[in-house]
């Protein structure tokens, strides 16, 4: 039963295989395990590919379970069209546009193989351009935010610059009252005179200025603070929206890229791996010496072709002969004068009616 199933896999002819002997049979259903086992690699490869696409096993799965099918149908084909013949040169021409299809069956089948093979390296190599991308993500965001807090700082500098200008000159005038009260400035008299009291009086002026400065800076460097405050959060927002991208940044192509930092040899060997199992059908039956059931079918297909042959010869000779019967039938007939008098006559017959009946419509329009 296995065999059977295995010999299908192969293309072959069973009709033909059941009348050769055990040995043709093993080597064809060896030729279908081949085919078949490929299939499955492929159906196990592009279902975890799909699986990093979709991110859903049944739909993993399904589209899986297709691709395992076109390339199971696709290998069948090439192995059955392979005919042997007795010149190793025209076999070798027949199976290189096989082959090449082969490669390339051989790279789609081995790529996510190789993805999940080197899984842990490649998440490595994803998880450092993840950090990378926020980086540069933050920096990309933060330039559409930096201007407008510069300038707010800018403003809160100019408000504090104001404040310490107004503390500065009200405490020079406060070093000048106190120094003409001690005498070691000024008028040079101790004690408090009207002098002192016009500094104490222009101190104390620019301390309530100087006060209502510090309450009106003062709000207005907390309303800037709070706007900067809320760039702050409208900036961490952005962030954190734009996080889940950089996030969900693990599709089959981003595994692509990524395997492809990793070095190639260990993943030019799984290829060379694959070409081997997928061309494995091809090769085997490219070696292989012609069998009996090779005989046996190129026998049957030379009766087909030396049949078709004939009968293709045998309508061209029914035509031919057709149309020299033809040729001479209506040769005598046109030397025949009864016939020449008979279409004389209906002719004129028929010239008459066409006259008649034009002459009708033309009384009609008058």
């Amino acid at each position: 039963m296995l065999q059977r199933f295995f010999i299908f896999c192969s293309g072959a002819d069973t009709r033909i295989l059941e009348t050769c002997s055990n040995g043709e049979r093993t080597k064809y259903a060896g030729i279908g395990a081949t085919v078949f086992f490929t299939a499955v690699m492929a159906f196990i490869a592009s279902g975890y590919a799909l699986y990093t696409v979709f991110d859903n096993v049944w739909t993993a799965v399904f589209f899986g379970l297709i691709w395992g099918l076109l390339i199971f149908n696709l290998d069948r084909y090439i192995v059955s069209t392979i005919k042997k013949r007795d010149n190793i040169k025209k076999e070798i021409l027949q199976a290189t546009p096989r082959i090449i299809l082969a490669a390339i069956i051989a790279v789609v089948i081995s790529k996510p193989l190789e993805m999940k093979i080197f899984e842990k390296e490649i998440d490595q190599v994803i998880l450092e351009e993840k950090n990378a991308m926020t980086l540069a993500n933050k920096e990309q965001l933060a330039l559409q935010y930096t201007p407008k807090i510069e300038q707010l700082n800018q403003e809160i500098a100019a408000l504090k610059g104001e404040i310490a200008a107004k503390e500065a000159e009200t405490n020079a005038l406060y070093d000048t009252y106190i120094s003409e009260a001690e005498g070691t400035a000024g008028t040079g008299l101790l004690g408090k005179g009207p002098v002192y009291r016009e500094k104490r009086e222009k101190h104390d002026a620019y301390l309530a200025e100087l006060q209502q400065l510090k309450q009106a800076n003062g709000e207005k460097i907390a309303a800037i603070e709070a706007e900067m405050a809320a760039l702050d959060a409208e900036y961490a927002q952005v962030v954190a929206n734009s996080q889940p991208i950089i996030d969900g940044f693990d599709g089959l192509m981003a595994r692509i890229n990524a395997m492809g930092k990793l070095p190639w040899f260990p993943s030019f060997f799984i290829f060379l791996l694959f070409l081997a199992i997928e061309t494995a059908p091809i090769i085997a039956k490219l070696l292989a010496p012609k069998g009996e059931y090779d005989y046996k079918l190129e026998e049957e297909e030379s009766v087909v072709a030396t049949w078709v042959t004939q009968k293709v010869k045998q309508r061209n000779q029914v035509l031919a002969t057709d149309l020299a019967i033809n040729d001479k039938v209506y040769a005598d007939i046109k030397s025949e004068e009864e016939l020449y008098n008979y279409k004389k006559q209906k002719a004129e017959e028929l010239l008459r009616l066409q006259a008649d009946k034009f002459h009708e419509v033309q009384v009609k329009g008058l």
